[in-house]
């Protein structure tokens, strides 16, 4: 990768160094992995979803030379055990998680990393246990806010009608009067085809929203709903608590992070997370760092989105050496 490009791509794809199964609390057990240099600086990325899983990709937003890359699986999620599992499963819980993984990895501190969801979960953590927080990098901002909740079940119906048309048809007409509700218990039925027809239907409207254009990652092929659970049922259940936190509870408390650099990336026509929420969060955080990408959406892997973050990660270094 050529750093002195205006855009710049993925770095190379590498493999773990140590990876390993760190047991939570008699139920869940948590994946996670190291790349990079073991040596390097710290580095956590919090994924999305909640539910969705980590990925090898995310492991490419960084120097593998400069940074010590934590990746691991949320409660529930992606390799992490049970899959799709709902009980025990809070804000609070995950605040615990990343905490608990810094302590068995014997990092003092780290930067984190954090889109969508992650963002509510970098800032959750970073309010908690500022002092462990190098800085941070942020995209697609999402609090978890009953407005932007609103905002995904009811008001996206102005940009995507027809998604959101979709998205309600699937149910019975007598359930469409608490979505979540109607979605949650479907997605928590013991019958695989009721449980997985209603996560493809949960995970077709998200993706058909995410990027500016579309695209492979935004057709709306839900497929069977067997690899989706995971993310519709656990969104399902925090949306149903309302993320678990008081409505603008990490904008109440940023002043906590006043003192840490923090660079956020928003695309201008993010859909799921719209741009007023950044915008709002950057007003109430001096000397943040907020970069607007005029041709994006949501996704994180939109050609300026990753451009914009990878640029921000190798700022970072000179903070971090």
């Amino acid at each position: 990768m050529d750093a002195t490009t205006d855009k710049m791509d993925l770095f190379p794809q590498i493999e773990p160094f140590e990876h390993g199964t760190l047991d939570l609390d008699g139920l869940h057990q948590m994946y996670w992995e190291q790349s990079g240099n073991p040596d390097g600086v710290p580095v956590i990325f919090l994924h999305g979803g909640p539910g969705a899983g980590a990925s090898p990709t995310h492991r490419r937003f960084f120097d593998p030379g400069h940074y010590r890359i934590v990746i691991f699986d949320q409660r529930g999620a992606g390799r992490s055990k049970p899959y799709a599992e709902v009980q025990n499963n809070t804000t609070a819980h995950l605040v615990d998680d990343i905490e608990h993984l810094r302590r068995h990895l014997g990092i003092d501190e780290w930067l984190i990393f954090g889109g969508s969801w992650g963002v509510t979960l970098a800032l959750s953590y970073g309010i908690a246990h500022p002092e462990r927080c190098l800085g941070f990098i942020l995209r697609g901002v999402f609090l978890g806010m009953n407005s932007e909740l609103d905002w995904f079940l009811n008001g996206i119906a102005t940009v995507f009608p027809e998604a959101r048309r979709n998205f309600v048809e699937f149910l019975s007409e007598d359930e469409r009067g608490n979505l979540v509700e109607s979605y949650y218990r479907r997605l928590t039925d013991d019958d695989p085809n009721v449980h997985r027809a209603a996560a493809a239907a949960w995970c077709r409207y998200e993706s058909a929203c995410s990027t500016l254009l579309p695209g492979p990652q935004s057709s709306g092929n839900g497929g069977s709903g067997l690899g989706l659970v995971a993310l519709a049922r656990i969104e399902a259940h925090y949306f149903k608590h309302e993320m678990f936190l008081e409505d603008r509870e990490l904008l109440n408390k940023i002043s906590i992070l006043r003192d840490h650099p923090a660079t956020i990336v928003q695309g201008r026509y993010d859909m799921v997370c719209p741009i007023t929420t950044a915008d709002m969060l950057a007003r109430s955080w001096p000397g943040v760092e907020f970069i607007v990408v005029p041709d994006a959406g949501h996704s994180a892997l939109e050609p300026g989105i990753r451009s914009a973050l990878i640029k921000a990660s190798e700022r970072f270094k000179a903070l971090t050496l």
